[in-house]
């Protein structure tokens, strides 16, 4: 269940019109596009990018693939032996919706979704997977830990091919609310100096809201599904405070 919202004494907090995207590029741009086509105006400073790492990924006896995000999904297609055929055929297993979306768009075939968290994977895993071998291309910091969620109902092995690192960008002196993405973002933004009064957080998750409670936002939004659609649901109607 999500924690309430902080709430400000200001009657004014549903004029929200300029939003702050901090996720790492390329994701910024597709949720800048969604802003824009909702009305809001996005500015675009991310807080983290998103480096790849060069790794030769084992797939010896590997019988499903799990992905916790897209940008797994990229890292991992972008290395060659991700290329081969037979690796496209198998069972893949996607934590939401739109990281399913970026597997299917890559050219894997058997993609199924677990349209929610990492919980929601697990449990998809282990109703539909039960027994495989399930490689688990990740983060080099993840969220949460995939092989402990799932148990011994399969056989998780993880494989780093990615890494975020917190960008030197500096937050922008305008705005009016400010989407946080991942628990990884929120604590980048803990860290920096960021003008809070009166601003909004949007969080995506109890987890990345928890960083930035009590630190003087005027209210703190919890998406009430840990996907973008969500996300975005908080942020009401465009203000018209330009």
């Amino acid at each position: 269940m999500s924690p309430p919202a902080t709430r400000a004494s200001r009657s004014d907090l549903g004029g929200i019109r300029r939003v702050w995207v901090t996720r790492a590029r390329p994701g910024a741009q597709r949720t800048a596009d969604r802003l824009t086509a909702l009305g809001f105006i996005p500015v675009v400073a991310p807080l983290l990018e998103i480096r790849p790492l060069p790794v030769t990924p084992d797939l010896t006896g590997v019988q499903a693939l799990a992905f916790t995000s897209a940008n797994g999904v990229a890292a991992f297609a972008a290395l060659s032996p991700a290329r081969d055929l037979p690796i496209l055929d198998l069972p893949v297993f996607a934590v939401g919706d739109a990281t399913a979306a970026a597997a299917q768009a890559l050219g894997f075939t058997r993609v199924r979704s677990a349209d929610g968290d990492l919980t929601a994977l697990a449990n998809l895993i282990r109703a539909e997977g039960a027994g495989l071998s399930i490689l688990h291309p990740r983060a080099a910091m993840p969220a949460g830990d995939l092989a402990a969620a799932v148990g011994d109902a399969a056989r998780i092995a993880s494989l780093v091919v990615y890494e975020a690192r917190e960008t030197e960008m500096t937050p922008p002196d305008v705005f009016d609310a400010v989407m946080i993405h991942s628990p990884r973002a929120a604590r980048a933004l803990a860290d920096r100096p960021t003008p809070t009064e009166g601003r909004v957080v949007l969080a995506i998750s109890p987890a990345a809201a928890g960083p930035l409670t009590g630190l003087g936002f005027a209210e703190v939004r919890v998406a009430t599904a840990p996907d973008e659609d969500a996300l975005l649901a908080t942020l009401g109607k465009p203000g018209t405070n330009v």
